[in-house]
């Protein structure tokens, strides 16, 4: 089978970011040193798992600076897959049906909290678990929790139901494994019924609405719902390694269940896409850019619903952990290494997908393969370490306000000379009922007297524009000082730590560990 790989920027409309406080002007080079492991991951897999076709890419601060391809599109012909070789991408297509949901209800058309039968009659005869359950809401349908039954395999092959028949299956009735908004169980009917509620409010099918309002102006032209338009010459085949063969699996068409699964891309539509969300961090001033404003991007990749936890004890000691939940159309992550991940899988008969990306980082990964269920997740994970390895996969860290910087120059000198007045200004009425203020002289005089004089040439590293910390070197050691400001205007100081520190080295904000 033949192997190609290539490095490239991201064509198209451009998403960049600004890059990673705390990075190196060669980040991008220092990360690119990781490709080639990223690569024979890749393709080692391929290889064993027998997946006919893939391609693959890393995003850096919003451009897609590495791609990989392997094997073919079509097993018959033999045409190699390529970065524009479209691939289905199953239920990664739910975050496109949410971020159409939110666009309709930034446009004031519609309520997360509203009942979902205000838009969809056919639910109005629902016949709930409980006598207390409440009505299934918009929300409910976004986030998992609408206390339906998991239906992955069911629900891969209802992508041909028409309109009709769908209306038909609501009369029925849906049956309940738990009253709404309670649990997170996974829901393909339920979104479904959201790309129902994008058609009945918008007034045109959810189809076009994702088309025009979305895609179109994204510049994603690779991206579609409607397979039979993708040129031939350009469609991945999907496939099942069965009786030590590839066989090929019917494709499946778009109906009325296709805003949970019916969507096709190209790798660089893909990753524009991935930048876009990328984009919305961090919060800041300037233009929206659209179609979805930055802040309703960022309240898609938060944690809306939880789910069940994760440790694991791993064969050198040591644990992996992962927490988090789904938002809109989005998984969101904690691990051991990462405190914000943002994800995605998709699988079908015939093909699998992954995106996933981190916001405080600005990298992110995809990757497509026209292998049934094709299994990313432990290959995202070595590739996220590879990157890891390089030392360049470093978080953008949160600036101080204004008010933050003046108050660590005013605590510096009041560690430095006490005086009265300062004291006095920089504090919160609560500041010196906490501590009284003689005691906390006291405390000040006693760190002179160890560390000596202390100058006041450390970095503050924030943790947000509210709290931070830095570290003064001193004749004899140095100190370690942390400030909270209080939530008054002018902010003032409600939290003040001064103690020994062992080094003088400055703080470093690191990622989340994990018990050893």
């Amino acid at each position: 089978m033949a192997t190609g790989l290539l490095a490239m920027s991201l064509a198209g409309p451009s998403h960049a970011q600004s890059p990673a406080v705390g990075a190196t002007p060669d980040r991008a080079a220092a990360l690119a040193t990781a490709f080639p492991d990223i690569d024979r991951i890749f393709t080692e897999y391929a290889r064993t798992a027998h997946v006919p076709g893939m391609a693959w890419g890393v995003i850096v601060d919003g451009r897609l600076v590495h791609t990989g391809t392997f094997g073919v599109q079509d097993v018959t012909t033999q045409a190699p897959v390529t970065a524009d070789t479209v691939f289905r991408i199953a239920s990664m297509t739910k975050s496109y049906t949410a971020a159409a949901i939110l666009m309709l209800r930034d446009e004031g058309k519609l309520s997360l909290d509203d009942p979902a039968e205000r838009y969809v009659p056919e639910l109005k005869a629902l016949a709930y678990p409980t006598t207390d359950s409440p009505r299934l809401t918009v929300r409910h349908l976004l986030t998992h929790a609408t206390g339906f039954p998991e239906d992955n395999p069911w629900g891969d092959q209802q992508l041909a139901v028409t309109d009709a028949q769908m209306d038909a299956l609501m009369r029925q009735g849906i049956p309940f494994s738990t009253p709404p908004g309670l649990a997170y169980e996974y829901s393909n009917y339920g979104f479904a019924i959201l790309g129902r509620i994008v058609t009945n409010v918008a007034g045109m099918p959810y189809r076009e609405y994702v088309r025009t309002r979305l895609l179109v102006p994204l510049g994603l032209s690779d991206t579609t719902l409607d397979a039979p338009a993708v040129p031939p010459a350009r469609l991945a085949h999907g496939y099942r390694w069965e009786d030590e063969r590839w066989k090929e699996e019917p494709p499946l068409p778009d109906g009325a269940f296709g805003a949970m699964g019916g969507m096709l891309t190209s790798l660089r539509d893909l990753a524009a896409y991935v930048a876009w969300h990328m984009d919305a961090w961090p919060a800041r001033d300037g233009a929206e850019a659209g179609p979805l404003r930055r802040s309703s991007r960022r309240e898609m990749q938060q944690v809306w619903r939880t789910a069940t936890a994760l440790a694991r004890v791993l064969p050198g000691g040591g644990v992996q952990l992962q927490s988090g939940g789904y938002g809109y159309g989005l998984r969101v992550s904690q691990t051991c290494e990462f405190s914000h991940v943002v994800a995605h899988s998709g699988g079908l008969p015939g093909f699998g997908s992954q995106m996933r990306w981190l916001p405080e980082h600005g990298v992110g990964l995809v990757a497509m393969g026209s292998l049934t269920y094709t299994n990313w997740g432990p290959r995202f994970d070595a590739a996220l370490a590879a990157l890891s390895r390089t030392a360049a996969l470093v978080p953008r860290q949160p600036q101080p306000s204004a008010a933050l910087v003046g108050m660590r120059a005013d605590v510096t000198r009041l560690i430095q000379q006490w005086d009265d007045g300062l004291a006095e200004r920089i504090a919160a009425n609560n500041l010196y009922l906490d501590v009284a203020k003689e005691r906390r002289k006291r405390s000040f005089e006693q760190l002179r007297e160890k560390h000596g004089a202390c100058r006041a040439d450390g970095p503050l590293v924030a943790e947000n524009a509210l709290r931070g910390e830095w570290v003064m070197p001193c004749e004899r050691g140095a100190l370690r000082v942390s400030i909270t400001l209080a939530p008054i205007v002018p902010p003032k100081v409600q939290f003040l730590s001064v103690r020994s520190a062992e080094t003088t080295a400055p703080p470093t904000p690191g990622p989340t560990t994990c018990l050893q």
